[in-house]
């Protein structure tokens, strides 16, 4: 191979189909040559981008062993990828792709006795840590992507996590490993010299010196270059540790035998406020002799971007949802100790509150509390990527590590290095082991701002070796910092370096570019694909770029940290990413159709623009939830992302027969309210009710949801005849007669009514349409359903209409109480953001309330009836993910309904559980959390789920009646049915 690997991708083989062909006939797994899998594997969560040829996800061993043969032949270079995590461009790569995620993921045994589990490379460490739980063990390193990051991946990279100050990197904790070399080797790599290829032991007596003197000293994490120095004969020379954090540059990890440790039986935290970071930072090493699990760092930058972004976790000086409020101060230390008993934990974190002499502490024992503190830190490697005033930040310089001692200097240091380069970062990270994150302000879209990227990091390299460090603390040097190294080591040990690797992999074929013969850090940038115009889209994203509007901008949101490839139960409360959770595969989650849309835009691997059908597949299973709206800690909107795709690659063409049927939704069950009666009828003979399912595009399996006899609006007009309508500012709302509660759930808006009235809360119902007149229950309507089938041309001119005839009760600033979470959320967020042009659609999006915000706000001493019973159901994820469900939960404390809703999508989503072929994945949606939790009720709990969507699917699924919250409160207040 040449010196430097950065070739285009055509140039290392001139027949990829042959190879293709010749993969497919060696490999019992999937062999991906198509345009959506290479686009898919570009970019990990770095700056960087390099194309693959294809990508090869073996079975097992074997298969890795016949991909690596196959690409030998043909001179192609082999990239091994985890969950593509890595925050250094360490898993991209030319070549092929191993993809050891999709089947290598079996935990083959565990010995609780020896302490060690045996595991495959595509192991999720929460699953490993779940698997060992029940013997009191856990496996020590615990990156922030613990939830996704594999052990081959931590392996590759010798990751390291909060509790390393404890149990040390993932090189402390690899007992052997079997590897599988580019050139056919099989390795079995442990203490000792036996497994090593031929020519290392000779190649490490020769270079003895250099080995003992050219490493920094002190320094817990030095993860920068080779692990040479686990080879010297005084320390035993240990195969397996020099292979930790050699990026996927030598071989293949096929097995690993873990060590495990045992975990405490509880844990408390210590939560410590300081002056600023640099104070923080020089507390840290003085708490380590006291024997605490953690010690980690932020400085109130990360807490108000965190802020900014609506994060639910805790804020500087502010109570976090679910969470204490921090101390004063402008930067945080996270101590946390552990105990055989609670009262020892925090004995343990009294005491480091006691010796760590802050401005203010406090002590967290309560472990939902201390989940919610820890989400602020585990989300930072995302959140971080805005800066406060909502400006783009990147890695890049992402994790150096200096002696925990010299950790306050260097900050001191490295603030200043900023400011002369005019740069901004958000420091955080492992303070306890002297390792920061960081992610900056680097301009990398011109050709200035990437000259000014590459003097910055050869400064900041020059600095952190000053200070006695490393340039990598964790994630690896990749292609951000592999030609920084001879800075840090010097041109005798990084050509040893080189040597190293031909030893391994003479051929060079395993991920070139990386660590020895490195690519320039200010190639391969991810952003230089992107179109340097904006492109012209229908909604507003007025948060992304300059002024708004820029869609390249909201694509490069998605950073790539894949909290949305979190598959089941385990990933909590939240809703992102329901379609991943269902199939595990990487076009369905947020990251991978993130991944489509920016090579649908750059235009090299994915040529169709907005007609490709790779993105359209990739969407097709986007229930539009909006969860990665919140729960992606860069607040990634792929609902919005795919009605504008859409909305471009239907335009002025055939649609699918959905969304005529679906997407028109008000319109026809509008046209079929004087004829709900027949029509029912209708629905109940199977050979009409087929034949109507088959032209309107609906699932065979699903039942068509039976029309009301009578609307709520008509109901409404009877009920109010007579009555003179009264303003009183305070205790007056405006009744949204949104299209599901009038024409399908005409229940749920009686039974609000009654309690409206109970709590003595007036009601206005929109303008009619015959004159601009006020009448009762007039063709308002949010646009929700055109909005996600991408109609939005039709969109908009519903919601100008809307705001035409709701612009005088606009006027009047009242509340607007939105009883379908799905069409307020679209009031919210779509109506300002298609309509951006028009003040009253922001004015409308401020006014809208839940039916548990507005009771709160218009009827503060009104006491619900008490119920006195638990509750099941699930929040709708629309509610969610933009409008807070805070107020619902005070809500049912004081109805005395107890418990939990669970998190997750309900499955339906609207059009999407209806939409033929969408059917499986649906119900295995509703799957995940929500029909799970309602049969694990007793009979005596009430089943709430205030959307029309989410009481479909447990009726149609599970025979389950679930009631909207205000049919609940009407009931007990006497309602008739």
């Amino acid at each position: 191979m040449a010196e430097s690997d950065t070739s285009d991708t055509k140039a290392l083989t001139s027949d990829t189909k042959a190879l293709a062909r010749a993969l497919r006939a060696a490999v019992r797994g999937e062999v991906e040559f198509d345009a959506a899998a290479r686009a898919l594997t570009t970019m990990d969560a770095s700056n960087y981008r390099r194309v693959p040829v294809g990508v090869v996800a073996p079975r097992d061993a074997a298969d890795v062993a016949a991909a690596l043969a196959v690409c030998r032949e043909y001179g192609v270079p082999v990239v091994p990828r985890g969950a593509g995590t890595s925050i250094a461009g360490n898993a991209t790569g030319v070549g092929v792709v191993l993809d050891l995620t999709r089947h290598l993921r079996s935990i083959v045994s565990v010995d609780a006795r020896a302490r060690t589990a045996v595991v495959q490379p595509g192991v999720v460490l929460d699953d490993l840590r779940a698997a060992v739980r029940p013997h009191g063990l856990t496996f020590g390193p615990d990156p922030s992507t613990h939830s996704r990051c594999t052990l081959g991946g931590m392996i590759g990279n010798n990751a390291c996590g909060s509790h390393s100050v404890a149990w040390g990197t993932t090189a402390d904790n690899i007992h052997e490993l079997s590897v599988l070399t580019y050139g056919g080797d099989t390795l079995r790599l442990g203490r000792g010299w036996d497994g090593a290829p031929v020519g290392l032991r000779e190649l490490v007596d020769r270079h003895l010196a250099p080995l003992r003197t050219g490493f920094p000293a002190g320094l817990p994490r030095l993860i920068s270059g080779y692990a040479l120095p686990a080879l010297l004969p005084e320390a035993g020379p240990d195969l397996a540790r020099a292979f930790c954090g050699s990026e996927g540059t030598l071989g293949v990890v096929t097995e690993a035998t873990v060590r495990l440790v045992e975990a405490p039986a509880a844990r408390a935290l210590a939560v410590l406020g300081y002056p600023d970071e640099s104070a923080a930072a020089e507390a840290a090493s003085g708490l380590l002799p006291y024997g605490p699990l953690t010690v980690e760092g932020m400085s109130e930058d990360l807490v108000r971007v965190r802020e900014r972004s609506g994060g639910r976790g805790a804020g500087g000086g502010r109570g976090g949802r679910g969470g204490p409020e921090l101390p004063l101060g402008g930067a945080w230390l996270f101590v946390e100790t552990g105990g055989a008993t609670p009262a020892e934990a925090r004995a343990a974190a009294l005491e480091i509150l006691r010796v760590a002499d802050p401005l203010d502490g406090l002590v967290v024992d309560d472990p939902a509390a201390q989940r919610a503190l820890w989400r602020v830190r585990e989300d930072a490697a995302g959140t971080a990527t805005r800066m406060a005033d909502g400006s783009e930040a990147w890695p890049g310089w992402e994790d150096c590590a200096v002696p925990p001692a010299r950790l306050g200097a260097y900050l001191r240091d490295f603030r200043a290095l900023l400011a002369e380069h005019g740069l901004r970062g958000t420091p955080y990270g492992h303070f306890g082991d002297g390792c920061i994150h960081v992610r900056i302000d680097f301009d990398l879209l011109s050709e200035d701002g990437v000259r000014r990227f590459r003097r910055f990091s050869e400064e900041a390299a020059a600095l952190v070796v000053a200070h006695g460090g490393s340039l990598s603390g964790e994630h690896g040097d990749g292609l951000a910092r592999s030609e920084l190294l001879s800075k840090m080591y010097g041109d005798e040990l990084v050509g040893l370096f080189r040597q190293f690797k031909d030893v391994w992999d003479p051929a060079g074929g395993m991920n070139p570019g990386v660590l020895a013969r490195p690519a320039r850090l200010d190639e391969n940038l991810r952003f230089s694909v992107l179109p340097r115009e904006r492109v012209d889209v229908a909604f507003g994203y007025p948060h992304d770029g300059p002024g708004g509007g820029d869609f390249s901008a909201a694509v490069r949101r998605c950073v790539g940290v894949a909290k949305c490839r979190v598959a089941g139960p385990s990933s909590g409360p939240g809703v992102m990413c329901p379609s991943f959770r269902a199939t595990g595969e990487e076009q369905h989650s947020t990251r991978g159709r993130a991944r489509l849309l920016h090579e649908m835009l750059a235009g090299e691997v994915v040529t169709d623009g907005w007609r490709s059908a790779e993105v359209r597949d990739a969407l097709d299973l986007c229930l539009s939830c909006k969860g990665c709206r919140s729960d992606c800690p860069v607040g990634v909107d792929m609902a919005t992302y795919k009605a504008e795709f859409l909305y471009h690659h239907y335009r002025g063409r055939r649609r699918p027969a959905a969304h005529y049927a679906m997407g028109r939704l008000p319109v026809w069950l509008r046209a079929a309210a004087p004829f709900a009666p027949v029509l029912n009828a209708a629905a109940r003979v199977p050979l009409l009710a087929g034949l109507a399912k088959r032209l309107a595009g609906i699932a065979p399996e699903r039942t068509v949801p039976r029309l009301a006899p009578e609307t709520f609006g008509r109901w409404l007009r009877r009920r109010m005849k007579g009555r003179a309508e009264v303003f009183d500012h305070g205790r007056t709302v405006i009744l949204w007669p949104d299209t599901f509660t009038e024409h399908l759930a005409p229940s749920v808006g009686r039974a609000a009514v009654r309690v409206l009235e109970a709590a003595g809360v007036g009601i206005v119902v929109p303008p009619g349409e015959r004159g601009g007149q006020r009448g009762r229950g007039g063709r308002v309507c949010c646009g929700l359903t055109y909005v996600s089938t991408g109609q939005l041309d039709q969109a908009r001119t519903v919601m100008r209409r809307t705001l035409d005839r709701l612009e005088p009760l606009l006027d009047l600033e009242l509340p607007v109480l939105v009883l379908e979470p799905s069409c307020a959320a679209t009031l919210t967020t779509d109506v300002p953001e298609l309509l951006r042009g028009d003040p009253r659609a922001a004015r409308l999006a401020a006014s809208v309330r839940t039916f548990a915000q507005a009771l709160e706000e218009c009827a503060p001493e009104w006491e619900p009836p008490r119920l006195d019973r638990p509750v099941a159901g699930q929040t709708h994820c629309h509610q969610h993910a933009v409008l807070g469900d805070a107020a619902d939960r005070r809500l049912r404390e004081r109805a005395g309904l107890t418990g939990e809703l669970s998190g997750g999508c309900c499955g339906l989503a609207g059009n999407f559980g209806f939409e033929r072929g969408h059917y499986e994945v649906s119900v295995a949606c509703a799957e995940d959390q929500l029909l799970p939790s309602v049969r694990a009720a007793g009979p005596e709990a009430e089943v709430l789920a205030d959307g029309f969507s989410c009481r479909t699917q447990l009726d149609q699924l599970g025979g389950h009646r679930a009631r909207h919250m205000a049919e609940v409160l009407g009931e007990a207040l006497g309602e008739a049915p």
